[in-house]
C-alpha cells in the first residue's frame, strides 16, 4: 500500500486536482501511520494540503485513522487540547480556569505538545505550580478519579502523531496535523474547547466537529493560539451545541486596554494566585473569563456568575 495515489489526487495541477474525500483522508493517514508511506511522499501530502488549505471531510478522516491508533482512555466531561507554541502569551492562566472547571465536578483531560518548548512559562513546565499531574494512559483513570484533571503528554498516547508534528523541524512550516491534534479528542469528551491563533480555522475545526459527531464545542482565537480568553477584548466564538453549529459574541470582561504577556514569567504567580496570596485583577479575570466560556460549554448556565463564585469558594476553603 502506497501514499502515492493520495498524493496524486492532491498534485496533478490546476483543474485537475483536488482535495480529499473524508474516506480517502482517512486511507491516507492509515498508511502514514502504519508506516507504509515513503517519507518524501507523507512530506509531499502535507505540504500540499497547506497549499490547497484543509477542508473539514479532511481533518476529519485523519481524526478518525489517528483515533483508531489511540489506546482506550477513560472519558472524560471536557477536552482541552494544548498545542499552541505560545511565543505571544505569558504565563498559561488557562491551566487554573481548567482546574477551575474539575473544581466544579467536571473532569477536564488537559493533552498537548509543544507548548513545553516556551521557557520558563512553558505548559508543561508549570503543571505543577498550576496543581495538575501529568498521566499516562494507564494511570489516567486513576488520576482523573483522584484530582478530575489530568494532562496527557502526546508522545504517551500518540507517538505516531507526535513524529508528524516534528516535521514542522524539517519542512520549516506547519501542517495540517496542528490542526488534527486540536480536534482529535483521543478520549472522545461530549464536551471540548480548542483555541486557535488563526481565526480562520475557528470554522474549520467547528465543522470538522460536525462531521465527528462532536456534541459541544467552543472555539475562539485565544491567547497564543491556546483556549485562554483575554478578559479587555470581545471574544466572537464558534462551536456546536448539541451538534450543530453555533456562533456568540461575548463582551470584554474589563474597560482597561493591555497586553495579555505582561512580561511575567515566575510560574511560581500560578500557585500564588490560586493560593490567594498573589493579588492580580486581570490574571483573575482571566482564569474566570476562560473558565466561564468552558462552563458554557458545559451546558453550565449563568457561566461566568458561576465561574466568579467557584473561585471566590476557592478562596474561602483556602482561608478556612
Amino acid at each position: 500500500m502506497s501514499l502515492a495515489p493520495y498524493v496524486r489526487i492532491l498534485g496533478r495541477g490546476p483543474g485537475r486536482s483536488r482535495g480529499l474525500s473524508r474516506d480517502e483522508a482517512a486511507e491516507a493517514m492509515t498508511v502514514v501511520l502504519e508506516g507504509k508511506a515513503a517519507p518524501e511522499a507523507t512530506g509531499a501530502m502535507l505540504m500540499l494540503l497547506r497549499m490547497k488549505g484543509e477542508t473539514p471531510d479532511e481533518i476529519a478522516g485523519f481524526v478518525t485513522a489517528a483515533r483508531a491508533t489511540i489506546p482506550s482512555l477513560p472519558r472524560p466531561a471536557l477536552d482541552w487540547p494544548s498545542y499552541a507554541a505560545g511565543r505571544t502569551r505569558g504565563l498559561p492562566w488557562f491551566l487554573l480556569a481548567a482546574r477551575l472547571v474539575a473544581q466544579a465536578g467536571y473532569p477536564v483531560l488537559l493533552h498537548g505538545w509543544n507548548s513545553h518548548q516556551q521557557g520558563h512559562a512553558c505548559v508543561r513546565g508549570v503543571l505543577g505550580h498550576a496543581g495538575i499531574v501529568a498521566a499516562t494512559p494507564a494511570t489516567l483513570s486513576e488520576t482523573l478519579q483522584r484530582d478530575r484533571i489530568s494532562y496527557l503528554p502526546l508522545e504517551s498516547f500518540a507517538p505516531q502523531l507526535l513524529g508528524l508534528l516534528q516535521l514542522r523541524d524539517v519542512l520549516g512550516l506547519r501542517s495540517c496535523i496542528n490542526t488534527v491534534l486540536r480536534v482529535l479528542n483521543p478520549a472522545q469528551a461530549a464536551a471540548g474547547v480548542q483555541g486557535v491563533f488563526h481565526p480562520p480555522y475557528r470554522e474549520l475545526q467547528a465543522d470538522a466537529g460536525v462531521l465527528l459527531g462532536q456534541q459541544s464545542l467552543t472555539i475562539i482565537k485565544g491567547g497564543g493560539g491556546e483556549f485562554e480568553r483575554h478578559p479587555c477584548k470581545a471574544v466572537q466564538a464558534y462551536g456546536l451545541r448539541d451538534a450543530t453549529r453555533w456562533e456568540a459574541a461575548f463582551d470584554a470582561l474589563l474597560p482597561e486596554t493591555r497586553r495579555l504577556n505582561d512580561g511575567a514569567d515566575d510560574p511560581a504567580r500560578l500557585a500564588a494566585l490560586w493560593n490567594g496570596t498573589l493579588d492580580d485583577s486581570f490574571a483573575e479575570r482571566v482564569v474566570t473569563g476562560t473558565a466561564a466560556l468552558a462552563l458554557h460549554t458545559l451546558g453550565v448556565p449563568e457561566a461566568d456568575t458561576t465561574a466568579q463564585a467557584l473561585w471566590a469558594d476557592r478562596c474561602r476553603s483556602k482561608a478556612a
